[in-house]
């Protein structure tokens, strides 16, 4: 069918796979399954699907070695990266290496349902062209993603309204904002706006 939506789940704990996977697919999603992350990467780059979710730990290859070998930064699909609370400085690693976001075990349920959607919303506007960004000065230097959230600072949206609108964590658009403003040599969210509109610092 047309509409259906594919999710590759790729984690080494079969019990974590199987409960996102019964969460998934209750909610009509159609999921793939992985247990380690060469059979993923080898699908992956022959059939893109509406998003990723893939666990940041896993013996062979981490999810952060598998973000480099999908050139992650240039994926077409969200990748969600899973992650522990002691390991959130490696989801932000994981983000700047093209990751869309991360879930924090323990799962809220709803939470992962609401981001998992509203992220193939933004996949599937990219798909069909909607909402380019305007271009400027060093729009190049950017990955997709990256140019999403400069669309929203230079609106004049908080890192809150701003991940909001995206369906990432505020502390993603933190991470994402810091590394625009270094690729760009932008001092403050006014330099940005100001880039975007003119295409020139100060």
């Amino acid at each position: 069918m047309q509409n259906e939506r594919v999710i590759y789940l790729v984690d080494d704990d079969a019990a974590v796979r199987d409960s996102l996977a019964v969460l998934l697919s209750f909610e009509g999603f159609i999921v793939r399954e992985f247990a380690e992350g060469r059979s993923f990467l080898e699908t992956a780059l022959k059939e893109t699907p509406h998003c990723v979710i893939l666990d940041v730990n896993m013996p062979g290859k981490s999810g952060i070695e598998i973000l480099g070998d999908l050139d992650a930064n240039h994926y077409p699909a969200p990748i969600f990266i899973i992650s522990g609370q002691g390991d959130i400085p490696m989801a932000v690693q994981a983000i700047k290496n093209g990751a869309f976001d991360f879930f924090e075990k323990p799962f809220n349920a709803d939470t992962v349902i609401q981001r998992v959607r509203e992220s193939i919303d933004i996949y599937e506007k990219r798909q069909s062209g909607a909402a380019a960004a305007p271009a400027f000065a060093g729009q190049d230097l950017l990955t997709p993603r990256e140019r999403e959230v400069l669309q929203q600072i230079a609106a004049g949206a908080s890192n809150k309204e701003a991940g909001r609108a995206l369906s990432i964590s505020p502390r993603t658009i933190e991470v994402h904002r810091a590394r625009i403003m270094e690729k760009l040599g932008a001092r403050n969210a006014a330099d940005l706006v100001r880039i975007v509109l003119t295409g020139e610092l100060q």
